[in-house]
């Protein structure tokens, strides 16, 4: 299974940073009548958006991810349909977003237990690995490596992912995405997107998450630009955090979204 060293969003953002012509991207001024039209069907795909949560459960424990996301740089191909809305974590990584202390690795207090978004975490997930296609649990855990090594700066902690073969009974709630772009949403650099939480034993689709996301400038590469990094400032449901770029904001919006649905146990 690929590992993720960096997230997508993260990774374009980085690249970005480090080329003075990225400051060099389209103004918005007059818009074409193919922009107008984008943003008109971008909006009215948006009238079937939102956050549908018809059950919440209380105490869960662990969960199974029942699709995990790839590592990938797509920050420009217009018709690659990969979900580039519900874009987050890659690989490994993406397993990982969901343990508990996930985001408090890489601080050097262990705060309340939960992480700077409020986010706790689960005890454990539950995923099939691509390459061998058996399942697997894996479970987190705080370490502090400056203890044994001092080459490492005092206080500081990171969480290891330990993995071993799943019991026979899967996790009653399972989350997965995919995209529901249409050939003409990408025509116009729209990405959409459907994001469940399922209770297995029932088959019932409990919560759901759709999104629609579009790029103004339709596909502009002036000044080293990405189209699909920069969509995602134009974004419905918006992805809520006022204090970052939403290119950055997409990073952990999958368990965020999953939290509000499946309440971790405390």
């Amino acid at each position: 299974m690929q590992t993720t060293l960096l997230p997508r969003a993260l990774l374009g953002t980085l690249l970005c940073g480090m080329l003075a012509s990225c400051s060099m991207v389209p103004v918005r001024g007059e818009l074409s009548e193919r922009q107008i039209n984008a943003r008109a069907m971008w909006q009215e795909r948006c009238k079937q958006s939102g956050e549908f949560i018809h059950k919440t459960v209380d105490d869960v424990e662990g969960l199974v991810l029942l699709k995990l996301r790839n590592w990938n740089a797509n920050f420009e191909d217009q018709f690659l349909m990969e979900d580039l809305y519900g874009s987050d974590v890659g690989g490994t990584g993406y397993i990982k977003s969901f343990l508990r202390g996930y985001l408090l690795s890489g601080r050097t207090d262990y705060g309340a237990g939960y992480d700077a978004m409020g986010k706790r975490g689960y005890l454990y997930v539950e995923a099939v690995d691509p390459d061998d296609g058996k399942r697997y649990r894996y479970t987190g855990r705080l370490d502090e490596p400056w203890q044994a090594d001092k080459s490492y700066l005092k206080g500081y902690i990171r969480l290891l992912m330990d993995r071993v073969p799943a019991p026979p009974a899967m996790p009653r709630y399972g989350v997965t995405f995919e995209d529901i772009s249409t050939r003409l949403d990408r025509e116009n650099w729209i990405a959409g997107s459907s994001l469940k939480v399922i209770d297995l034993k029932t088959n019932e689709v409990i919560a759901e998450r759709i999104g629609y996301m579009y790029d103004w400038a339709q596909g502009s590469r002036e000044g080293f630009r990405s189209p699909w990094l920069m969509a995602a400032d134009n974004a419905c449901p918006a992805f809520g955090r006022s204090d970052v770029k939403a290119t950055t904001a997409q990073i952990g919006q999958t368990v965020r979204f999953v939290e509000k649905v499946l309440h971790p146990t405390k």
